[in-house]
């Protein structure tokens, strides 16, 4: 969607910052984010401002030093880490005479890079073709003309408007196409639910170390490499933790800061995997120079998906890199488990986190009975039916239907405080 240049990709970074001084952790990111672009990076500016300029975002006179910049390094794209308004953008692009990505433009660019799965393709375009609709102001000649020629004389269409209506249909079938993959998933997780096979959730930053965990774990080959966004379609895989216990993992796309909402948006049906997991593996770069950071950044994406009420295990990554840590498990103070330190790297630790899962899901199912009134079974039996949780249906001189079930503890939790639906002892029944 964006068009790449032909002559080359040699590009300028333009760091800014409005009212604080420039934080040297996102200065880096943005350096890694060119870099996984695939662009050379022949210059930096610096640019500090107390509000941003509504014109150019940096200033008359900072315009002029890339510019020069431009010229010297013969630079090709200039990629500015911060969000442009699309006025911003085409003035940028006017003044400098070159293409012109805000952050935003960067990462959809990695997401087009690396995208092969139908879904992961579909996902990316639909996140463009939003970001596009937006900036149909360029100053381009063939957006100011109308149509004209037989039949088509008068005020016409202009090429703008042409474009606009053709992007909004286009969008339209995109979201269609979409809504079918996940109706897909949605089928899929139903049979994962009915078999009583929870799933799991890897989450994190990115560039923590998730595909490689996924690959320790699972015995696997996914995609690994020392740069942000290595993964981009999420990959599911069952796990044996013991015999009669499995789980299924799933390795995701790895978080960012200022992770653009179309974005977020656009990858809905992905990430429902993390939504509706049974437990996430909040994966941490204990070697990164601001790791509790990340977390919140995560976190923060995590509530925007709605996944914020997901239970959490923290798994503190890449101990190989940090000295004086060695693989050990933390707990709560109600005993459950808090945090794993590991490296997926070199397995350490790795025996840890395989032993929390199995003691998390041995315990989280739970073997006992309902009394439901006739009156309200209905919906509540048709729904354990559809995911295979009873074990056994009777029903008592009262005419109540009893049902014997094997349920996650956080669905029965939601059944118990239903009115007029009694958990009751199997003795008390004599059952």
């Amino acid at each position: 969607m964006f068009e790449r240049p032909q002559n080359g990709e040699r590009a300028i970074l333009v760091f800014t910052q409005f009212g604080s001084n420039l934080n040297q952790e996102d200065i880096q990111e943005f350096r890694e984010l060119a870099t996984s672009a695939g662009v050379e990076v022949v210059g930096e500016i610096n640019s500090a401002r107390k509000r941003p300029d509504p014109n150019l975002l940096i200033g008359s006179g900072k315009a002029q030093e890339i510019l020069a910049e431009i010229n010297s390094n013969k630079a090709d794209v200039v990629l500015v880490n911060h969000i442009l308004s699309p006025v911003q953008e085409r003035n940028l692009e006017r003044l400098l005479k070159c293409q012109v990505l805000d952050r935003t433009g960067v990462i959809l660019d990695i997401f087009a890079q690396r995208a092969s799965s139908h879904e992961g393709r579909l996902q990316v375009e639909l996140a463009q073709l939003k970001h596009l609709s937006t900036r149909l102001v360029r100053g381009w000649t063939h957006l100011e003309r109308q149509k004209g020629g037989i039949g088509l004389r008068g005020p016409g269409e202009t090429q703008l408007e042409t474009d606009r209506r053709l992007i909004g249909v286009r969008i339209k079938q995109l979201k269609r196409k979409l809504a079918k993959v996940r109706n897909s998933r949605t089928q899929s997780r139903k049979s994962r639910r009915k078999a009583e096979i929870p799933t799991v959730s890897l989450v994190g930053y990115t560039n923590a170390g998730k595909s490689t965990l996924f690959n320790r774990l699972t015995e696997s080959s996914v995609y690994v490499a020392d740069q942000l966004f290595a993964t981009l379609d999420p990959t599911l895989r069952r796990v044996e933790l013991s015999p009669g216990n499995p789980m299924i993992l799933a390795d995701t796309v790895g978080f960012i800061r200022q992770l653009p909402h179309d974005l977020v948006e656009a990858f809905h049906s992905t990430l429902e995997e993390t939504r509706e997991a049974s437990l996430l593996l909040h994966v941490v770069d204990v070697s990164h120079m601001d790791a509790q950071d990340c977390i919140s950044q995560v976190n923060k994406v995590l509530e925007e998906i709605e996944a914020q009420d997901v239970p959490q295990i923290m798994v503190f990554n890449k101990i190989d890199l940090t000295p004086n840590i060695s693989p050990r498990v933390d707990y709560n103070e109600d005993g459950s488990v808090q945090r794993v330190w590991l490296s997926a790297q070199d397995g350490r630790g790795i025996e840890f986190l395989l032993e929390c899962l199995n003691q998390h899901f041995s315990q989280q199912f739970v073997h006992t009975f309902l009394r439901v009134p006739a009156s309200v079974a209905g919906k509540l039996r048709a729904r354990l039916f559809e995911f295979g949780n009873i074990l056994k249906e009777t029903i008592d001189k009262h005419g109540d239907i009893i049902l014997e079930i094997s349920l996650q503890r956080k669905y029965l939790g939601i059944i118990e405080n239903q009115k007029e639906i009694e958990r009751i002892d199997a003795k008390e029944m004599n059952l």
